[in-house]
This record gives C-alpha cells, sequence and structure tokens, in this order.
C-alpha cells in the first residue's frame, strides 16, 4: 500500500490530517481482516476491540480501524477499551474467532523518536506539521511487512462487552422539546424527560 491507495485517500479524507497513527490503523484492520479470513462489514458482522483511550497520544488509529473494518462508532460495533494501547481485537461475529493485532514496541519506538511526535509533543497541531517531517513515516507505516509493524495471534476467550439492539422508538422531552431515544428517557417531577434535563437542577 502507499499514498496513491484509495484506501488510504479514504482514511485521509475521514481523518483530517496526515500522521502516521492513522495509517498503522489502517494497517491493523488489514492485518485483523486477513487472519480472520473476513472482509469490510457492511452492517454489525464484525465487532472491533480498540486500546486507546480518549486522551491516547494516537486515538487517529481508531479512523484507520474503522475505514479499513467496516466497524464504526456509527453503527455501534467499535469500543474504545481505554487501555492506552496500539491494540485492536477484531471479532468475527459469526463465528465467533476473534484476532488481536498489536503494535510492536520497534514500530512505536521509531515512531516516538521521530521529529514528527517531538513537534506534536510541544503541541503543534499534526496539520501544522512540515509534510516532509510526516509523509516519510506514513510512507514507512504503508509498506513495512506486516510482521514488522504488529504482532498478530488468534484470541482464545474473548469478552465483548454487552451492546443494546438499535433502538427506534423516540419521545419528545417535555422541557427542552427535543427528540430523544425513548430507552435513555427520564421521569422528571412526573414528567418524561431527556437525560440532560433530568440532570438539571
Amino acid at each position: 500500500m502507499d499514498r496513491n491507495d484509495e484506501v488510504y485517500k479514504v482514511g485521509l479524507a475521514l481523518h483530517g490530517h496526515k500522521c502516521p497513527a492513522m495509517p498503522l490503523g489502517l494497517r491493523a484492520g488489514l492485518a485483523a481482516m486477513q487472519a480472520l479470513g473476513v472482509s469490510h462489514a457492511p452492517d454489525g458482522q464484525l465487532t472491533a476491540l480498540v486500546e486507546i483511550d480518549r486522551n491516547h497520544c494516537s486515538t487517529c488509529f481508531a479512523d484507520g480501524i474503522q475505514v479499513t473494518t467496516g466497524c464504526t462508532f456509527g453503527k455501534g460495533n467499535i469500543r474504545s477499551l481505554g487501555y492506552g494501547k496500539f491494540g485492536l481485537t477484531l471479532i468475527d461475529n459469526k463465528t465467533g474467532r476473534s484476532v488481536r493485532v498489536v503494535a510492536t514496541p520497534e514500530a512505536m519506538r521509531r515512531s516516538q523518536q521521530s521529529e514528527f511526535i517531538q513537534y506534536r509533543r510541544k503541541g503543534v497541531p499534526a496539520s501544522q506539521v512540515d509534510p516532509a517531517l510526516v509523509e516519510p513515516l506514513i510512507d514507512q507505516v504503508l509498506s513495512e511487512k506486516t510482521e514488522v509493524l504488529f504482532n498478530v495471534e488468534p484470541v482464545k476467550e474473548i469478552k465483548v462487552p454487552a451492546m443494546a439492539p438499535h433502538a427506534f422508538d423516540t419521545i419528545m422531552c417535555a422541557e427542552c422539546g427535543e427528540v430523544t431515544v425513548e430507552r435513555y428517557a427520564r421521569v422528571k417531577h412526573g414528567r418524561i424527560v431527556c437525560i440532560p434535563c433530568a440532570e438539571k437542577m
């Protein structure tokens, strides 16, 4: 894969800036699907458990995973586990088979020692770092052998966080007038309200 690949272009369009973590997510998703023998999920065929956290240094990793696997926050089949790691467990919901893909220490060390990351540590937004500093890192991630970037292993036992089925029933909040999914409604002073209104004093 290289920067002319359509998958990379889609990832970049979604993500919005050049960095090595989004392409690393692309490659992690592809490695996991190859190991399981599955393809991109148009619906809920796969579940992705991503080990990043909200303030993790490379949450960009998850955007690449969404692009390649089809597991998206919109479809509800991707979860952030909050471990602060560059890891992905991909589950084939039909067979129950799963695989864990985690970035190797060497791949991470290379990235962490780069000039690009030094700028990011100083608080420079990724979009404002000179492309000449980041594009070689991206090229390396896109072209590197899978076994250099990742450890890929089947998962013997996996505990998938429970996922509620899609809800289509809605109500109108008696306080703010906005529509909310019914199962998130609360009763406040005998009236049906949304969560933010229920929490207001």
